[in-house]
């Protein structure tokens, strides 16, 4: 089985991202920043790459400056390796003026050119999910099941089932049935028992397609695949269930975006960056490793180039080029860092700056954010949504929008 040659990957480059804003106020999803240095695109790219799938191709229509100078600046294959990454955003032609409606039809609008190709199988992946998964078993399996379409499912418990499409399967892993985010009184004919107790089967909008049945699966009505390919599909050809045992988690939302960036501080998180055996690829920056200065640091991710005084930080992230000043205090803090040093070297007036005896908590803190001297964002009042004059807040979440600035002695309370 020649996955090089007969899997290519077509990657769907995000919409609005309306639930992630103001993180995606000048971004498209993908481009919206993981870990203190990664993007959220790097995480299906490295899969592909880590699984030996060279033939990857990024459909982006929305906000796409970020995205494009960062697939463009990461990922580059040698002139001796076969495979390329390349990036098909939309585009108005002869025959059709509009931009993609959906995610099939995104695919449907570049088909002309991926029909051509000499793979055999097609996955279809988001471009913003967190997940570590080796696409080769997913295709093995998929093989082996002679299937014409298989669907990645994750089993998950029944009240999280109104969030996501939901899989009945018989005892050979075939899909005999599907529901989108039903409520709990419809779940009965889907419900699966193991040890662990009840569970449903969930998609995670992952897909292998073979070419011939994708071809005429996006003649189907309808412009997207979870909502209108999809279900239309499993009617006429077969559709198996791949059950992945792994840790997934769709970052739509600030919260989810959040929980999943702290998550990583974890003694063992379940999403490891230390996993020699699945790299997870970026952007090589070639910065000088981060001054600590008498910081009080716990549990926290501190990334390159950083400078850092008598702080005193806690289950935080600190993104690259990051100036923490004397007397500051991150607790709970997802911290993006900057795209570049200012010849001034004090927190308060540099990107990616924090000037003394400020005190943040709990919040999500934007690339190339200005923050000055005793400012307090901390949500004291537990207020669940509110736009403010320097930041808003969404999900309880303190959100400070990237290249904005605040000024001394500011507080969110």
């Amino acid at each position: 089985m020649n996955i090089e040659r007969n899997l290519s990957a077509i990657i769907m480059g995000g919409g609005k991202g309306e639930r992630l804003w103001p993180l995606t106020e000048h971004r498209a999803k993908p481009a919206v920043l993981f870990g203190g240095k990664y993007r959220l695109i790097d995480i299906p790219v490295s899969n592909c790459i880590n699984s030996r799938i060279k033939n990857i191709f990024i459909l982006t229509q929305v906000n796409t400056a970020s995205l494009h100078r960062h697939i463009f600046q990461t990922y580059k294959f040698d002139m001796f390796t076969e495979g390329i990454i390349e990036i098909l955003a939309a585009q108005q032609t002869l025959a059709s003026s509009d931009w993609f409606q959906g995610t099939a039809d995104a695919v449907r609008a570049y088909w002309s050119r991926f029909g051509k190709m000499p793979s055999s199988d097609f996955i279809i992946l988001a471009g913003d999910h967190l997940y570590n998964m080796d696409y080769r078993k997913f295709y093995e399996f998929h093989k082996k099941s002679n299937a014409d379409l298989t669907i990645a499912t994750i089993p998950i418990p029944l009240e999280d089932a109104d969030r996501f499409g939901i899989m009945a399967t018989d005892s050979s892993n075939k899909i005999t049935d599907f529901i989108e985010k039903p409520s709990v009184d419809k779940l009965k004919p889907y419900i699966k028992k193991s040890e662990l107790g009840e569970y449903v089967l969930a998609s995670m909008g992952i897909y292998i397609f073979k070419k011939e049945v994708l071809d005429k699966a996006l003649k189907f009505d309808g412009n997207d695949f979870g909502k209108n390919i999809i279900p239309a599909t499993m009617k006429e050809f077969k559709t198996v269930a791949y059950k992945f045992d792994g840790t997934w988690e769709d970052i739509g939302t600030i919260g989810a975006y959040y929980d999943a960036n702290i998550a990583l501080t974890d003694h063992v998180p379940e999403f490891n960056f230390y996993d020699t055996n699945s790299r997870l690829f970026t952007h090589p920056r070639f910065l000088p490793g981060s001054k600590i200065e008498g910081a009080d640091i716990r549990l926290s991710i501190i990334n390159e180039g950083c400078r850092i005084g008598k702080a005193k930080i806690n289950r935080s992230i600190v993104g690259i080029r990051s100036i923490i000043s004397d007397n500051v205090v991150l607790d709970h803090v997802v911290h993006n860092g900057a795209d570049f040093y200012t010849n001034d070297g004090s927190g308060a007036s540099a990107p990616g700056g924090i000037g003394e005896n400020t005190v943040i908590k709990r919040a999500i803190i934007d690339k190339n954010v200005k923050i000055g001297k005793n400012v307090i964002l901390e949500n004291r009042n537990e207020i669940e949504e509110a736009d403010l004059e320097y930041c808003v807040i969404r999900n309880g979440i303190i959100v400070v929008p990237t290249r904005t600035e605040i000024p001394d002695g500011w507080s969110a309370t």
